[in-house]
């Protein structure tokens, strides 16, 4: 690479990082080979990453293939689904409303939405776009989620309605935690106010005159593009994570389009280098003029939300912030005192990482086509250290010790848990479990006998069915014919007559996604068997 000459002068790299508005320029030395070396350690199929500094693409690449076993290469066009990296892209979209004096931050959504409702009826009429963008309903942690995870059949106006029935975990505005059906409904207010589907105004009025051409918001239209990059994950093994990496079917692993908002976008490396341009100049075209104002940039990038600082064994604590909190679609937070703004992304079989250091005018976005966390953490550290002037650190090597002792742990866990179940029941014939039961937010699963087994189908879900399996007592484990989908631990609960009172639902795996929203389950009987 070439040897700028910041790197020349005798001040200490530290002292040149600290000044204001400068960074290291120019990506590390040999880090082509190096991003390749880790490409294949990781054994992720292709990779992509994108380096804006000082306004200008420092790089742009691919690397590996787009799907494995096949020879056609990634580029820096090839489109990556970049999961709630997006939710920036919906809130920029949100931004060129309030521009238009058409939304402002803290309209109460019940003014734009007449029909919104939350559980609290409180909560419906005090709701803000903002408190939309920033995790601090009172829902919990993925809350809702199984409304589009793994798939949906529901409208996106459907799934907003929903809210409703959803009990919240805490009080409106008290806490953090992570949602993505609120994101849903900032897409819905989109349309409510715009008359445009929330696919329709993203592209034609953001991403178009970005000058993402090829940037897509919808499956259909990224399913059309042939230099896409194809899912990937470990699948076949004991537990996700665990086993060789294999192609998944692209046509059951993104975000349904009810949750597209939250992230359904799909970008290339080029087109994630012209959204760092942008976001690092604050709203304006690299080629003169704006997508949105420099007063929506600022509301982006102002903390909301206080959230809990993680708790990372050695030594990948080393990365932990000392401060981080939730802005408008990113995350505030500091890397050893130097600012950094982020947000990742991760849809089954794809993960990204997008990073802007305002302070030193530098962002970079890395995408990867398979679920190898330990390449995305590894590169994302070893470019922070490299831009704050920070001696290099086997990131990856670190972030893949931990995933492989994530990964053993949990096996062992699960291995436990079902040695050590009770071969005791189940305590009723099998017949007696058979019906159909009921959520007010998810709504039906049923239960039928096939034979000698019992049969499950989450009907809001399309294909996610299977057969049950006894674990202990009148507990049952979840085999889906998809094997793609995370199993529950499904528990009927019984009045003393031996009728089926109400049925709860648990993940199996200690390491799934929390995605897999079987916990906020409370399933009632509406017609059993008799």
């Amino acid at each position: 690479m070439i040897q700028t000459l910041r790197r020349a002068v005798a001040l200490p790299a530290l002292l040149l990082a600290a000044l204001p508005g400068t960074a290291l320029a120019d990506p590390p030395a040999g880090f082509a080979a190096h991003v390749e070396q880790l490409r294949q350690r990781s054994g992720s199929p292709g990779i992509a990453i994108a380096i804006v500094e000082h306004g200008e693409p420092a790089l742009v690449r691919g690397w590996g293939v787009r799907e494995i076993g096949k020879p056609a290469p990634v580029d820096a066009d090839t489109l990556f689904q970049i999961g709630s990296s997006g939710k920036a892209f919906t809130v920029a979209a949100l931004a060129l409303l309030v521009d238009r004096g058409q939304l402002g931050w803290d309209d109460k959504v019940i003014d734009h939405i007449p029909w919104f409702r939350m559980y609290d009826p409180w909560v419906s009429n005090e709701m803000t776009v903002r408190d939309l963008l920033t995790h601090r309903s009172g829902l919990g942690l993925g809350q809702g989620d199984l409304l589009f995870v793994p798939r949906a059949s529901l409208s996106r106006k459907e799934t907003v309605e929903r809210l409703r029935y959803m009990k919240p975990a805490t009080s409106f505005r008290s806490g953090y935690a992570y949602d993505n059906i609120l994101y849903t409904a900032a897409g819905q207010l989109i349309e409510e106010v715009t008359g445009k589907r929330w696919e329709d105004f993203i592209t034609d009025e953001l991403l178009r005159p970005a000058g993402m051409d090829r940037a897509t918001a919808t499956n259909e239209a990224r399913l059309a593009d042939p230099n896409r990059a194809h899912p990937h994950a470990r699948v076949s093994g004991v537990i996700r994570g665990d086993g060789p990496i294999t192609a998944l079917d692209e046509r059951k692993v993104f975000i349904s389009a009810n949750a597209a908002p939250a992230g359904g976008l799909a970008l290339s490396a080029t087109e994630l280098a012209r959204w760092l341009q942008i976001q690092l100049g604050h709203g304006a075209l690299p080629e003169g003029g704006r997508l949105f104002s420099e007063a929506a940039a600022k509301e982006m990038w102002t903390p909301v939300t206080p959230m809990p600082l993680a708790a990372w064994p050695a030594p990948i604590d080393a990365a932990l912030p000392s401060y981080n909190s939730y802005a408008l679609g990113w995350t505030v937070e500091d890397y050893h005192g130097v600012k950094v703004i982020e947000h990742g992304g991760g849809v089954y079989g794809s993960i990204t990482m997008v990073v802007l250091l305002p302070d030193q005018d530098v962002g970079f976005a890395i995408v990867v086509n398979s679920e190898e966390s330990e390449l995305r953490r590894g590169l994302m550290y070893e470019l922070l250290d490299h831009y704050t002037g920070r001696a290099p650190e086997d990131w990856f090597g670190r972030f893949d010790e931990f995933m492989n002792a994530m990964v053993a742990g949990g096996k062992e866990a699960l291995a436990a848990s079902h040695s050590e179940a009770a071969k005791v029941g189940p305590s009723l014939p099998l017949e007696r479990y058979v019906g159909t039961y009921r959520d007010p937010w998810y709504g039906d699963v049923k239960i039928g006998r096939d034979g000698d087994r019992l049969t499950i189908d989450f009907t809001t879900t399309p294909d996610m069915a299977g057969r049950l399996e006894h674990y202990q007592y009148d507990s049952f484990v979840t085999r889906f014919s998809d094997t793609d989908i995370e199993n529950a631990i499904v528990t009927f609960q019984l009045n003393d007559d031996g009728s089926v009172d109400r049925v709860k639902t648990r993940v199996e795996s200690p390491i799934a996604d929390f995605s897999y929203d079987y916990r906020d389950l409370d399933l009632r009987p509406v017609e059993t068997a008799k």
